[in-house]
């Protein structure tokens, strides 16, 4: 099937009940591990659903496309979500940062007698890592891409991440536009850059696990529980994001930007064309 060369009408239509499918399937593979008890099994049937929705992607695209999952390559698994890794951790340790040297982000103590509640935090957050991802990246970036072009991919995938996160605890339009910026670009823009969704899956993992589990701020407006870090967070909302968490702060937004401005140059170098093929 051609994205590309499909009816408007058509691929609008397509395109709704894919995001559907992926929706329940991102929100079964969320729920699931929750059912269980707390310890060791919860977090492995995390991975274990983690790795069913990947399957279900492939086979999807595979079925339905009509060719394979290109942006899955297990080849580039562990290098792509390293980095993922590594850029969303650096990324909120930077945000942190910034509003410790603002006076509004203070360790009030460090530590945790919850070590097994950590580890099932890390791998739990896998799921929504990988679900989001699927469903906003490898189905409504990619496909809107195939059928427009990137700027037009970013730009509709970035508000609608935002918006879906508007139902969420202390969320305001505010939050929801300060997530499309500094998560919705930098996601979309990583995916892009790498042509794999590995490596917004590390980073989207590392994010969400670092500010709320190591640094004990609200992810999106929730409570995630255990940290090892307990803050004392207070100062004008603009800067600490309020009840919504860090990222519905400024400081948050003005780096996720950058960030993202980064991953488009690169995007840009690597498409525009060469001095010596334009010369021709």
């Amino acid at each position: 099937m051609s994205i590309k060369a499909m009816p408007v009408w058509k691929w609008a239509l397509l395109l709704l009940a894919s995001l559907v499918l992926a929706f329940v399937v991102m929100a079964f593979g969320k729920e699931t591990p929750s059912l269980l008890p707390a310890g060791w099994l919860r977090s492995v049937a995390a991975v274990v659903c983690a790795v069913a929705m990947l399957a279900l992607y492939a086979l999807f695209v595979r079925w339905f496309e009509g060719h394979p999952a290109q942006d899955i390559p297990l080849r580039r698994l562990a290098p792509e979500t390293g980095k993922g890794l590594g850029v969303g951790f650096f990324y909120f340790v930077a945000v942190v940062g910034v509003m410790y040297a603002c006076g509004v982000y203070r360790v009030a103590s460090f530590g945790t007698d919850q070590p097994s509640a950590l580890i099932n935090a890390f791998f739990f957050g896998i799921t929504t890592a990988v679900g989001e991802e699927l469903l906003f990246r490898g189905v409504l970036f990619r496909w809107v891409d195939e059928k427009w072009n990137f700027a037009a991919a970013l730009v509709v995938s970035s508000l609608v991440f935002g918006l879906i996160h508007l139902g969420n605890p202390g969320a305001t339009w505010w939050s929801s536009l300060a997530i499309a910026i500094e998560a919705g670009l930098l996601l979309g823009a990583a995916y892009k850059c790498s042509g794999t969704l590995w490596l917004p899956i590390g980073i989207h993992w590392a994010w969400n696990f670092t500010q709320g589990n190591f640094f004990g701020i609200n992810v999106s407006g929730g409570d995630v529980g255990a940290s090892l870090i307990q803050p004392e967070i207070s100062g004008p909302d603009i800067l600490t994001g309020g009840a919504f968490g860090a990222e519905a702060s400024v400081i948050a937004v003005v780096l996720g930007a950058a960030l993202s401005a980064w991953y488009i140059v690169l995007i840009l170098r690597a498409t525009a064309p060469s001095p010596t093929s334009s010369r021709g």
